[in-house]
C-alpha cells in the first residue's frame, strides 16, 4: 500500500502566471449571472468558419512563408486566414529592432535573403486567389538599403503572375534612406503604409531605433514622391499604451500633415509577458471618436477598433478610401 504521508501523489501542474491588465472599465451588470472577466466584452467575439484556414496554412506551408499574423501573434489570424488572406513577412522572421510592443524575433544578424522568395509570394497570391495582398517586412538593419530591392523584386513577381492585384507594402522606415524609399515606390505600389506606432511622448520606450520624426518624414516624402499618383499613403498606431487623449489627436493631426490618407488604430494587446504592459482597455465608443476627429483634420479614411491592425480588412480598407477620394474629387 501506497504510503502518501512520504511519497505526493498530487498532480505535478505548474501554476499560470497570467499577464497583468488593467481593470476592465465595465460596471457590473446585476441582471447577468457572470459578472465581467478580466477582457471587457468587446475584445470577446465567436470563433469564425474554419472552411478555408486550413487550405491557408497549406499554401503558406508548402512556400516555405512567413505571415505577420503568426509572428506577432496577431489576435485577427483564424478570421483572416479563414477568408483565405494573410499579410505575407518578407525577409525571414528575425528582426534587427527589438521593439516594446512586437513578438517578431529579434536578432543583430537575421539569416541572409532567399532569392527566390518572390517567387513563392508571388505563387501563394495566385493560389489564394488574392484580389489584394499585403506585403510587409522585417527591419533589415543589417542590409545597406534595408531590403528595399528585396521588396521592389517582389512586387514585380507578384504583377508578372497576377497582374490584376492590387499590392499594398508596409515597410520599415529604411533607417531613413530615401534613396532606398525612393525605389520602392518607383515599383507603384497602390499604398504605402508605414506606421507611426504611438505617440510621440511613448515612441522612444515603445519603438526601437525608429523615432517618430523619422517616421512622419517617410511618409511624407511618400505622398511627395510617389510615382503613382493614385498612391495612398497609409499609417497606424495602437492605444492603450499610456497615452492621453491629447497626444493620440496631436498624432492624428501630424499624419494629416504628412498627408497621409489612411490611419487605422486598434488597441494593443501584450504578445508576451516580456513586453510592455497594456494600461487601458479603449472602449468602441473612443474609438469612434477618435474616428470622428481623424476625419475632421483632414484624413481621407480612419479605420478604427478594438481588433483592428494596419493590415486588417485591408481589401476593404482601399476600396473605401478610393471611393471617398472619387467622391471628395468630383465635387
Amino acid at each position: 500500500m501506497l504510503d502518501t504521508q512520504r511519497f505526493d501523489t498530487s498532480p505535478k501542474v505548474k501554476p499560470r502566471r497570467l499577464n497583468i491588465l488593467p481593470d476592465n472599465p465595465e460596471a457590473v451588470n446585476p441582471e447577468k449571472a457572470v459578472g465581467p472577466g478580466r477582457f471587457p466584452s468587446w475584445l470577446h467575439r465567436k470563433l469564425p468558419a474554419g472552411g478555408n484556414l486550413a487550405n491557408t496554412g497549406r499554401v503558406l506551408e508548402e512556400n516555405r512563408l512567413h505571415t505577420v499574423c503568426e509572428e506577432a501573434r496577431c489576435p485577427n489570424l483564424l478570421e483572416c486566414w479563414s477568408k483565405k488572406t494573410a499579410t505575407f513577412l518578407i525577409m525571414g522572421k528575425e528582426c534587427t529592432r527589438n521593439c516594446g510592443f512586437c513578438d517578431i524575433d529579434f536578432s543583430k544578424a537575421p539569416k541572409p535573403l532567399e532569392a527566390d522568395e518572390p517567387q513563392r509570394v508571388a505563387d501563394s497570391v495566385q493560389k489564394l486567389g488574392l484580389r489584394h495582398v499585403v506585403i510587409t517586412m522585417v527591419a533589415r538593419d543589417d542590409l545597406a538599403d534595408g531590403g528595399a530591392q528585396h521588396m521592389v523584386a517582389v512586387i514585380h513577381e507578384i504583377r508578372r503572375q497576377t497582374p490584376e492585384v492590387t499590392i499594398e507594402v508596409l515597410t520599415s522606415d529604411l533607417s531613413g534612406n530615401l534613396q532606398a524609399l525612393d525605389y520602392i515606390l518607383a515599383a507603384q505600389p497602390e499604398i504605402f503604409n508605414h506606421n507611426i506606432e504611438t505617440v510621440r511622448a511613448l515612441t522612444p520606450r515603445v519603438r526601437h531605433t525608429a523615432t517618430y520624426d523619422r517616421t512622419l518624414a517617410v511618409l511624407q516624402h511618400a505622398k511627395q514622391r510617389r510615382i503613382n499618383p493614385h498612391m495612398l499613403v497609409k499609417s497606424g498606431l495602437m492605444v492603450g499604451l499610456g497615452e492621453t487623449r491629447a497626444q493620440i489627436e496631436e498624432t492624428l493631426r501630424d499624419l494629416a500633415a504628412a498627408g497621409c490618407d489612411i490611419v487605422t488604430m486598434g488597441q494593443y494587446l501584450q504578445p508576451n509577458q516580456r513586453k510592455l504592459l497594456v494600461k487601458t482597455f479603449v472602449s468602441p465608443e473612443e474609438f469612434k471618436q477618435y474616428e470622428d476627429y481623424g476625419y475632421q483634420v483632414g484624413i481621407t479614411h480612419m479605420y478604427c477598433g478594438p481588433f483592428v491592425r494596419s493590415s486588417y480588412n485591408a481589401n476593404l480598407v482601399i476600396q473605401q478610401a478610393n471611393h471617398k477620394l472619387t467622391t471628395i474629387n468630383s465635387q
